[in-house]
């Protein structure tokens, strides 16, 4: 049966897939988003055109943190679930920017889990982050570890993002999943996000900045992979859980650059550089409990992923400029 569904961020790189996987199978689709220019507005406009083309698709433009306009849209909107997207995004810059990642991460998000109390929305997807892991080195990251020790702002308003959407479930019965994000890439990827950045820069005969030695490790998930989990989570939210979404699989930085190097067919120059200051070594998933509870299997290797990333690029390097 089609719902209605409220997708805060919706015009972004992760929000426009949501929406639109959402929009292809029938369901209505409530896209908020401010349009802020932490990268250009532009590129969000082309995602809205696109997602327009869908009947049963509406934008919004406005600020989660809101709390009137988000009443007025529960008012005027019927509202069955919330996937929860927006959010000041990127360690680095969190920590020149603290107290703005504060208020929009922790106040928006109050005011969304408000919303949802206020209206009985109890369906509600959190995005969260593999960032609340902070600077480990035993893999894989499972739900049950420590996460009280993060290493940035952006990590820490993850984590209390996850604490809040707990009380709002103990409290109010708000059926609430987290889900803990692993670097996620593909089309619409953000410009300044590493695979885009660096398919660009060496696309352009540039020398890419290689932080370290190039042994740090993450787990990059293909944003197929992110969308299939998350709308599996709207679809099966129930109680209260914290899931990882990953590939289950790290690989180091110097191995992914040779691997956009190759899908690119042109030669890489390499600009050493320090290690900056809250970025985490290694990241990679366990994705034992979220198999369990959402049927959650990624099916694309970074290798493939990296195919297609470049592809979409070769098509779209104008308008996704860095």
């Amino acid at each position: 049966m089609p719902r209605s569904v409220l997708v805060t961020g919706g015009a972004g790189f992760i929000g426009s897939h949501v929406c639109e996987q959402l929009l292809t199978r029938g369901d209505e689709v409530i896209c908020l988003d401010n349009l802020d220019e932490y990268y250009d507005p532009e590129i969000k406009k082309s995602h809205l055109d696109h997602l327009s083309q869908h009947p049963g698709f509406t934008f919004l433009m406005g600020d989660i943190r809101d709390g009137n306009l988000l009443e007025q849209i529960a008012k005027n909107h019927p509202i069955d679930g919330i996937v929860h997207l927006a959010a000041r995004a990127g360690v680095r810059p969190s920590i020149q920017e603290p107290s703005l990642y504060v208020d929009v991460n922790l106040n928006g998000t109050t005011q969304l889990l408000e919303m949802a109390r206020n209206h009985s929305i109890d369906q509600f997807v959190f995005a969260s982050s593999s960032s609340v892991y902070g600077d480990r080195n035993t893999v894989p990251f499972h739900e049950s570890d420590p996460v009280d020790k993060p290493v940035s702002p952006y990590a820490a308003t993850k984590k209390a993002g996850e604490v809040l959407c707990h009380a709002f479930h103990h409290l109010h019965g708000i059926n609430i999943f987290c889900l803990r994000y692993f670097t996620v890439y593909g089309p619409r990827q953000r410009p300044e996000m590493a695979i885009h950045r660096f398919t660009s820069m060496i696309q352009q005969g540039l020398a890419i900045p290689m932080f370290g030695d190039g042994s740090m490790e993450r787990d990059f998930t293909y944003i197929d992979d992110i969308v299939n989990g998350t709308i599996n989570a709207l679809d099966r939210v129930n109680g209260f859980e914290v899931l990882n979404l990953g590939n289950h699989r790290s690989i180091r930085l110097d191995k992914l650059i040779e691997l956009i190097g190759t899908a690119c067919g042109k030669e890489v120059l390499i600009d050493r550089q320090p290690a900056p200051a809250g970025d985490v070594s290694k990241t990679c998933a366990s994705i034992d409990k979220a198999r369990e509870i959402l049927g959650y299997d990624p099916a694309t290797t970074i290798e493939s992923g990296i195919e297609k990333f470049v592809a979409w690029f070769d098509t779209k390097q104008e308008k996704y400029h860095c």
